[in-house]
C-alpha cells in the first residue's frame, strides 16, 4: 500500500479531463486524502491537448507537483506520446485499444518542438512511431505496465443500456479515466457516489450514467490486473476539508470579507473567480438576506478599475481582478486612485507574458511591473500570496489594508494557483477581522485630504458631507490648487502613508522563514514557489543537508530590516532566489531593499510550475558549483 501516489490525466481540451479531476478529488477528499491537482492547458477552446497532474496523500495535505508519476491515464494516443517518459519504470499506462496503429506522424496538433524529440527518441529506440511499437519498448526496456481498453466498446455498452445516440455516450469518455483510477487505488465506489452526486447536482440519469461505466472499468481493471496502487487510509487528522481551486478560494474570501462590488473583463486565468462570485449575487444565511453582491463584466479593463474605483468612493467594498495584460490598461486608474486616496484591490493573476504571452500558462514576471506601474509616485500595497491557506486570508487581508490606509492594493497571484485544485482545512473564522479604516458621515468643514495625518478620515458619497475627487493636484478640500507649498504638503502626506504601513502591518503578514539558522541553502521565493519550495527543504534534509526558505509576501511596503536581518545570518553563497521568471525580480528588489546581493538563482519560465524533484537537483546543482539553474521540465 502507498502513502501517496501520482497521477497524469491527459485528453483533448473539452473532452472532461476538468470534470474527472473534480470528481476524483472530492472522492478522495471525501475520505480524508489531502489532494494537491494542476490543470494544464493550451489557450484552445476545444481540441489540444490538455492534462491533469494530481499527487494524493494518505499523511497530509501536499503542497507540490513532482515527477515521475506512478499512473498515466490516456484519452488519446498524444496523450501517451506527449507523457510516456513521465512515467516511473514498473509504472502503468492506460489507453485506448483503438490508437495501437497511430503514430505521432499523424497526429496533427503536436506542436513541432515535441514531434522533432519524438523522431529523435522513436530513432534512438529503433521504433516505426506507433504506440504499438513503443508499448514493446517500455515494456522490455522500463517494464511498464499497460492496461488497454476498448474505449469505444465501454460507450457503445452505456449507448445501448440507457438509449443513447452515439454523440450523447461519447460524452462520458473521461468516465472511463475515472474508472481506471478507482481501479487502480481501490478508491471507494460510495466517495465516487458522493463526488457525483456534488457535480451533478438533481441530475440524476447524468449521475447513473457516469456511475455505469466507472463501475465496468473499475471491475474490469482489478480483475485483470489488481488494485497496484492501493492507498494507506488517510491519516491526515482532519474531520473536514475544503476542495477548490485557487480562483474559488480567493471568490469566497471576498465574500466572507465583505466585497459588496466586482468589476471584471474576462481573461485567463483570472475570469473563474469573477464566475463563482457570480453565484452568489444574492447573499443569505439560513434564509436571511444579507444584500447583494454586485459583479459587473465591463466593456474592458480600464472601465473595470474606473467602476470599483467609483464603488469605492460610494462607500462599497470593491475590487477588480485581472491579468497582466487588463493590468497594463489598469495603470491610468491606478494613479488616480493613488492620487484621490481610494480604497481599491486589484487581484492580479500572473501568466505567461509580456504581450498576450501564454493565455493559459503561469509565471511571476510581473513582479517589477506593479510596484512602478503607473506615472508618478503614490503609495501602494503589493502582497503576495503562495497558497490556497494564504489566499483566503490575504484576500481579506487586502480589502482591509485598502481600506485602513485609503491605498490601491495589488493582490499578486499566478495561473498556478488560480487552476490548481487543493484540499485545505477550513478557514478559521476567528481569525477573519473586518477593518474599514475611519469614516464620517456628518461633519461641518469636512476636509477629505486633511493635512493633519497621512491617512485622512473618509465619507462616502451619498452621505450628507460634500467631497471632491479631482484626480489634479488638490488642497485638503478636493479642490484643485497647484501651489507649490501645497504640493510639496499633499506629496509628503500620501507619501508617509509608506512609513505608517511599514510599522504598523504585522512582519507574519509580510514575510516568513521556515528552517533553521545553520541551514547549508536558504531559497529565497515567492508565491506558488512555496510549495515546492518546502517539500524540497524536507528532501533535502532527508539527504542530509538543512535547507531553508525564506518567503517574502508583502513587496510594498518591503520589510527591509527584517529580510536583512535574516539574510545576513547566512553566508552568501548559500543563498538561491527561486522564482518564475528570467530576472529573478524578487532578488533584485532584495538588493535594492537591504543591499544584501543574491548570486544564486533557478529559475523557471517555461509556463509550467516548478516541481519539487527538479527543484531538489537544482538545489544539489548550487551546491556542486552555485550559479545560475534555468528548469524546463514539464510537458
Amino acid at each position: 500500500m502507498y502513502d501517496d501516489i501520482l497521477i497524469l490525466l491527459g485528453g483533448p481540451q473539452g473532452s472532461g479531463l476538468e470534470s474527472s479531476a473534480q470528481i476524483l478529488s472530492k472522492a478522495f477528499a471525501r475520505l480524508g486524502y489531502g489532494l494537491f491537482a494542476d490543470r494544464e492547458y493550451f489557450s484552445n477552446i476545444k481540441g489540444r491537448h490538455s492534462y491533469i497532474h494530481m499527487k494524493v496523500s494518505s499523511k497530509g495535505l501536499p503542497l507540490s507537483l513532482s515527477y515521475p508519476v506512478q499512473i498515466l491515464c490516456a484519452m488519446d494516443a498524444e496523450t501517451v506520446f506527449t507523457h510516456f517518459q513521465d512515467v516511473e519504470d514498473r509504472g502503468v499506462i492506460v489507453y485506448d485499444l483503438s490508437t495501437l496503429s497511430t503514430k505521432y506522424s499523424a497526429i496533427p496538433s503536436i506542436e513541432p518542438r515535441l514531434r522533432e524529440r519524438l523522431r529523435t527518441s522513436f530513432s534512438e529506440f529503433g521504433l516505426d512511431g506507433s504506440i504499438s511499437s513503443l508499448i514493446r519498448y517500455l515494456r522490455a526496456v522500463r517494464k511498464t505496465r499497460f492496461i488497454g481498453l476498448d474505449y469505444q466498446k465501454i460507450l457503445s455498452e452505456v449507448s445501448q443500456k440507457f438509449s443513447l445516440s452515439p454523440g450523447q455516450a461519447s460524452r462520458y469518455l473521461s468516465s472511463i479515466i475515472v474508472g481506471s483510477i478507482v481501479g487502480l487505488t481501490g478508491l471507494s465506489l460510495d466517495a465516487v457516489g458522493y463526488a457525483l452526486a456534488s457535480r451533478f447536482t438533481g441530475r440524476e440519469q447524468l449521475i447513473e450514467h457516469n456511475m455505469f461505466i466507472i463501475e465496468s472499468v473499475s471491475k474490469a481493471v482489478r480483475e485483470g490486473f489488481g488494485t497496484p496502487y492501493e492507498l494507506e487510509p488517510s491519516a491526515t487528522g482532519l474531520e473536514k476539508m475544503l476542495v477548490a481551486s485557487g480562483n474559488d478560494v480567493v471568490a469566497m474570501a471576498k465574500i466572507v470579507g465583505g466585497l459588496r462590488f466586482q468589476s471584471y473583463y474576462p481573461i485567463t486565468p483570472a475570469a473563474d473567480e469573477s464566475f463563482t462570485l457570480e453565484t452568489f449575487e444574492r447573499l443569505e444565511v439560513d434564509g436571511e438576506s444579507l444584500g447583494s453582491l454586485i459583479v459587473t463584466q465591463t466593456e474592458d479593463e480600464i472601465a473595470a478599475i474606473a467602476s470599483a474605483i467609483g464603488a469605492s468612493l460610494s462607500g462599497v467594498r470593491s475590487a477588480t481582478s485581472t491579468s497582466g495584460p487588463g493590468f497594463s490598461l489598469m495603470v491610468e486608474a491606478l494613479g488616480y486612485a493613488g492620487q484621490i486616496e481610494a480604497p481599491v484591490v486589484i487581484t492580479y493573476y500572473q501568466r505567461g507574458a509580456p504581450s498576450t504571452g501564454q493565455p493559459t500558462r503561469g509565471g511571476q514576471s510581473d513582479l517589477l511591473f506593479t510596484l512602478y506601474a503607473s506615472h508618478g509616485e503614490f503609495p501602494r500595497i503589493v502582497l503576495s500570496s503562495g497558497d490556497h491557506v494564504e489566499a483566503f486570508y490575504d484576500t481579506i487581508l487586502a480589502l482591509n489594508l485598502a481600506e485602513r490606509y485609503n491605498v490601491p492594493v495589488i493582490h499578486l497571484l499566478d495561473k498556478f494557483l488560480a487552476n490548481t485544485i487543493a484540499t485545505i482545512p477550513l478557514p478559521e473564522m476567528s481569525k477573519v477581522k473586518i477593518d474599514r479604516g475611519k469614516t464620517v458621515f456628518e461633519k461641518p468643514d469636512f476636509k477629505r485630504f486633511d493635512l493633519a495625518r497621512p491617512v485622512s478620515t473618509r465619507t462616502f458619497l451619498g452621505s450628507n458631507i460634500i467631497q471632491w475627487a479631482a484626480g489634479d493636484e488638490h488642497d485638503e478640500y478636493g479642490h484643485i490648487d497647484e501651489d507649490p507649498l501645497n504640493r510639496r504638503e499633499m506629496y509628503e502626506k500620501r507619501m508617509k502613508k509608506l512609513e505608517n504601513m511599514d510599522s504598523e502591518i504585522p512582519l507574519e503578514d509580510r514575510a516568513v522563514f521556515y528552517g533553521k539558522e545553520d541551514a547549508r541553502l536558504v531559497m529565497i521565493g515567492w508565491g506558488s514557489v512555496k510549495g515546492a519550495a518546502l517539500d524540497a527543504v524536507k528532501e533535502m534534509e532527508a539527504s542530509g543537508i538543512k535547507c531553508g526558505y525564506l518567503h517574502l509576501k508583502m513587496f510594498s511596503p518591503f520589510p527591509s530590516e527584517y529580510v536583512k536581518g535574516i539574510l545576513s545570518k547566512f553566508k552568501p553563497e548559500s543563498l538561491v532566489a527561486v522564482e518564475h521568471n528570467y530576472l529573478a525580480q524578487a532578488s533584485k528588489l532584495v538588493r535594492q531593499q537591504t543591499g544584501v546581493s543574491v548570486e544564486n538563482s533557478i529559475v523557471k519560465y517555461t509556463g509550467r510550475p516548478i516541481y519539487s524533484s527538479e527543484l531538489v537537483k537544482a538545489l544539489n546543482k548550487i551546491l556542486e558549483g552555485g550559479g545560475r539553474v534555468v528548469l524546463d521540465y514539464g510537458a
